[in-house]
Formats: structure tokens, C-alpha cells, sequence
């Protein structure tokens, strides 16, 4: 498998524990992908504070970013903390815990996003990898069955499916 980075990751996680490349390019959604896959699966990354701010100061943004989310197959959010740092307001903005849980639930129900806490960036790597490598087996096995059942019509009635 090859990842995608977006190129405006300043510090992009670190796959080297995992059988994979990793290049940089341009994503519209989100900070990592699979090459060639880019436009149906993607993966946001957040820290803490990034999240506290992407719910409250750039809000606006960040839900266009949730809106573009919506028309892919998979996308999540992951998040380098816990659900414990956000409730214990472990963060130096002043927003109130309950006022960022109460917004990231809006966004799972408004947008169908995936939310994972993966507590550190090393956390955040295990699950970005293993995300998109479970979404690419996923698509390969629907790609077969596509490509069986056109085998099948082609037997069944002698010609190639258009």
C-alpha cells in the first residue's frame, strides 16, 4: 500500500513500523489517503488543540472540510489524545469540555464521521495505517466481486457486459 500526505502536514506521522510507502501530494479532504483512492477514502488528523480549535475559532471551515467528507466511502478523524483530555479540558483554550463533546457528537451525526482516539502520534499512525490497509482489502474484495459477476453475465448470456 501506498499513503498519500497531503503536503500542508507540517509533521507527518511516521509508517516506517508498517509495510508501506508513503509519498506527499495534494489531498482535497483530509491528511492521508491510498494512492488512487484519494477521492473515496481519507483520514484527518487532529491533535487536542487542533480538534478544540476546528470545533469553536475555525469551525466554519472545518464543517466545509466534514461536508466534502460526506461523499466519501470512508473518512475519520484522528485524534493524537484522549476523550479524557478533552473532558478534563487538558487544552489551553477556553472552550468548555462539554461545549466540544456536544459538537463533536453533532458532527457524527451530521456528517457520519468516524472519530479515533489514538492518545499519542504513535497511536495515530496504527490507526491511520490500519484504516486505510482495512479499507483497500474491503475495496479489492468488492472490486472481485464486480469483476465476477461481469464474468458471470458474459458466460450466462455470451456477451461482455457495456
Amino acid at each position: 500500500m501506498k499513503i498519500v500526505v497531503d503536503s500542508r502536514e507540517q509533521a507527518p506521522l511516521d509508517f516506517t513500523p508498517y509495510p508501506c510507502t508513503v509519498g506527499m501530494g495534494t489531498l482535497d479532504t483530509g491528511d492521508y489517503s491510498v494512492v488512487g483512492l484519494e477521492h473515496l477514502a481519507a483520514i484527518e488528523r487532529k491533535s487536542i488543540s487542533d480538534l478544540v480549535a476546528s470545533v469553536t475559532r475555525e469551525r466554519p471551515r472545518f464543517e466545509r472540510e466534514l461536508a466534502r467528507a460526506r461523499g466519501l466511502d470512508l473518512f475519520a478523524v484522528v485524534v493524537e489524545g484522549t476523550l479524557e483530555d478533552v473532558r478534563s479540558h487538558n487544552y489551553r483554550s477556553q472552550a468548555k469540555p462539554h461545549a466540544v463533546l456536544q459538537s463533536i457528537t453533532a458532527f457524527t451525526v451530521r456528517y457520519g464521521v468516524n472519530w479515533i482516539w489514538a492518545s499519542n502520534p504513535a497511536g495515530a499512525a496504527y490507526f491511520t495505517f490500519w484504516t486505510l490497509e482495512k479499507y483497500l482489502a474491503e475495496a479489492q474484495k468488492r472490486f472481485r466481486m464486480i469483476l465476477e459477476a461481469e464474468a458471470d453475465t458474459v458466460v450466462k448470456t455470451g456477451q461482455e457486459a457495456t
